[in-house]
């Protein structure tokens, strides 16, 4: 008879929890950032919110700028993976701007704090992390100048300017700071006011007969 293999490491329920304790200090963490301020916001108010011991704090964040950084990246690769997916595809540029937009505006608002962290506190990240988020940022950038490019070889935008690409996605990115549940549009009809507003601006004629 076999003896059944014995698993290494923790077991699941080990696992489990030490999971479910980091889930409680990134949504404390985030919390606190977005309420007071990454520098306004010390390790032992993180801990006292999320009901974790100072000491096994440390051991699942190792330290608060650690912690910022994992919040910040973690937000911005789903944006990232999303953008990548669209700017891939093999529809119309200004369909795919389109998309882009009501993309960008949905994942703004499902992580407006983290955005609003980011925005008030992007600052505090020093050294290799800084330079390892800029980098997500400059990627998604990226699939947006790659769907403008097509769009102007296509000859269906005027321009195919990198201020464009920066301008639109600082003003999507400020929507984290003014959106409410429960105002007067849905974050697709205000995807859809920016897009229209963008595209009366750079789009040629043909290219908004042939979209409307």
């Amino acid at each position: 008879m076999t003896t059944p293999a014995r698993r290494r490491g923790r077991p699941p329920s080990a696992e489990s929890s030490a999971r479910d304790t980091k889930e409680r200090i990134v949504r404390a963490a985030i919390e606190l950032f977005a309420e007071q301020g990454f520098h306004a916001t010390s390790v032992a108010e993180i801990g006292a919110r999320a009901d974790v011991q100072r000491g096994a704090l440390y051991y699942h964040i190792g330290s608060k700028e650690e912690l910022l950084w994992q919040i910040l990246r973690d937000y911005t690769q789903v944006m990232l993976v999303d953008a990548e997916r669209i700017a891939n595809g093999h529809e119309d540029p200004i369909t795919m701007l389109d998309e882009l937009i009501h993309s960008h505006i949905r994942l703004i608002v499902r992580h407006r704090r983290e955005v609003a962290v980011q925005l008030r506190d992007l600052g505090a990240l020093t050294g290799t992390r800084a330079a390892e988020l800029q980098d997500l940022r400059d990627r998604i950038q990226h699939c947006w100048q790659r769907v403008i490019d097509a769009g102007y070889t296509e000859k269906k935008l005027h321009t195919n300017d990198h201020v464009v690409a920066n301008s639109v996605l600082g003003m999507l990115n400020m929507v984290a700071l003014w959106y409410r549940p429960h105002g007067d549009h849905s974050p697709d009809e205000i995807a859809g006011i920016v897009a229209t507003t963008l595209l009366d601006g750079v789009a040629t004629d043909s290219a908004r007969n042939t979209k409307g």
